[in-house]
């Protein structure tokens, strides 16, 4: 589904524009749709579509979590991250809070309504199979993404109705996870290994959701073997090039599990100009600084450290995911002064090239897509959580040393202990996915956000930008946005935010 389909979103079932559905009076009613593997497969894109909604995984939604960790900075609170990182996000203030919340069950409402229609549709029972495994990933996805910044939220598996909904109660996290993953196991039999088209779901999509929540759960076997699956099922590789994985021209290639779909002028967002012209998620040398050198050793520790050049032999990926003075960047060497927040740009999640210039990409002109699920995070899931599991083995260095040829760095020595092996895997993920929106709860589900958030925010030069504050007794979940809790009186809220 490389172009969601515009003209047929509008039959009836556009979800919920806040919390809940509001029937439409000037589309097709229920009576008029469900006849027809049409009406079916507009339904599907139109649960799919919710996905490129601002909210989710459109524009900055997830990549703006970057400046609530020690990766980056934003001067202007872009994608919500810059009110996290202070510690000043409450239950009000926070576009991103408040709004997630409705733009997920707006998916969900999409998939439920689907689910509980299909069945009077006329159609190929193979065709109605893959649409309704298809719509239970998207439920998945989109309860997956309201557990894991929520915690408990009300779980809903009918279609819309705000009578019978609007004052449910907060299932238990538990139970959400719980959810989360029997959708997935009831979609994973009749999703096809081999994706029907560009940005439908497949068994792999399907399997690293359950990895990845399994793996924030922290049930660890779960995890080991539903990633193990997509390992063993050999359907995906890593793409030879790091930096060119994230290139307009590569996309859907060997690499990419699930990506949501961008396409110019239809459904479009802003990353090129976020990262370069406004540098408005810029990198901050706490992530610089914790590239490896390319010995393999961190810079404390290896003797290609040059203070003089701190930047100088590290891992070819710094070069390959930031922008640093003096390098090249759009056929221009980039100054002290060219990204004026911090100094650094982010190049992963743009389309331009080093060595050509190229036409700027306007605001709302992007259509680079965002991935979801690619398969270094599946080797890295699997490292992780076996380790967690049985400690260090030869599977483990084998997954982490595809990543690490792949990045042109050398493999792990095969002498380290769990606890160690554990570091160099978080170290690992940092690495590997910055720029992409999952240390932030990387370092929550860790539980080390208390830790590495309570510091200075520091340039390049130096020079101090401001101080992260992180209240281990609130932050690790996002309050319940003012708005639905006055909707619905018999929501409670999260500690920490008040009422």
């Amino acid at each position: 589904m490389k172009k969601y389909i515009v003209a047929i979103l509008t039959v009836g079932l556009t979800g919920c524009t806040s919390f809940f559905d509001i029937p439409p009076t000037d589309q097709l009613t229920q009576n008029e749709f469900w006849k027809t593997r049409q009406h079916a497969e507009a339904a599907l894109i139109g649960a799919y579509n919710q996905l490129v909604n601002g909210n989710i995984y459109g524009n900055v939604s997830m990549i703006g979590m970057e400046a609530a960790t020690p990766n980056a900075y934003t001067y202007n609170n872009t994608g919500g991250g810059g009110f996290i990182a202070q510690g000043i996000h409450d239950a009000a203030n926070n576009g991103i809070i408040n709004n997630k919340w409705g733009a997920c069950y707006t998916g969900i409402g999409r998939a439920n309504t689907l689910l509980d229609n299909i069945g009077q549709v006329t159609m190929d029972e193979a065709t109605k199979k893959r649409y309704i495994a298809e719509a239970k990933f998207l439920r998945a996805l989109y309860y997956h993404n309201l557990w894991s910044f929520y915690g408990g939220v009300p779980l809903i598996l009918e279609t819309p109705n705000l009578e019978k909904q609007g004052t449910l109660p907060r299932n238990s996290a538990d139970e959400v996870y719980a959810q989360i993953i029997k959708d997935c196991n009831e979609a994973i039999p009749d999703l096809p290994q081999t994706a029907a088209s560009r940005g439908n779901a497949s068994k792999g999509a399907a399997l690293a959701l359950k990895a990845r929540t399994m793996l924030y759960k922290g049930e660890y076997p779960g995890a080991v073997e539903a990633a193990k699956q997509i390992i063993d099922s050999k359907v995906y590789s890593l793409f030879s090039d790091y930096r060119e994985l994230f290139q307009l021209d590569k996309e859907g290639n060997s690499e990419v599990i699930f990506d949501v779909q961008f396409k110019l002028p239809e459904f479009t967002h802003s990353l090129d100009i976020t990262f370069t012209d406004f540098n408005s998620i810029a990198p901050l040398p706490d992530l610089l600084n914790d590239y490896y050198m390319v010995d393999g050793l961190p810079a404390a520790k290896s003797p290609l450290f040059n203070k003089a050049k701190p930047y100088d032999n590290r891992d070819p990926r710094l070069y390959q995911t930031n922008i640093l003075p003096g390098t090249q960047f759009r056929a221009r060497l980039v100054t002290p002064t060219t990204f004026g927040f911090t100094g650094i740009g982010q190049k992963k999640y743009t389309v331009y090239k080093d060595n050509e210039a190229g036409v700027t990409v306007a605001e709302n002109q992007s259509q680079l897509n965002y991935m979801v699920f690619r398969y270094a995070d599946v080797l890295l899931m699997y490292a992780e959580a076996q380790n967690e599991v049985a400690g260090p083995s030869p599977e483990i260095y084998s997954a982490l040393n595809l990543i690490r040829q792949r990045a042109g760095m050398p493999a792990f020595p095969k002498d380290l202990t769990k606890d160690q092996l554990r570091e160099e895997i978080r170290h690992e993920r940092r690495i590997e996915l910055a720029g992409e929106g999952l240390y932030y709860h990387d370092i929550r589900r860790w539980r080390t956000a208390e830790t590495v958030m309570n510091t200075e925010i520091v340039n390049y030069a130096g020079g101090k930008l401001g101080v992260r504050r992180f209240n281990k007794d609130r932050d690790y979940l996002w309050p319940i946005p003012t708005i639905v809790l006055e909707r619905n009186p018999n929501l409670v809220q999260n500690a920490g935010y008040g009422k």
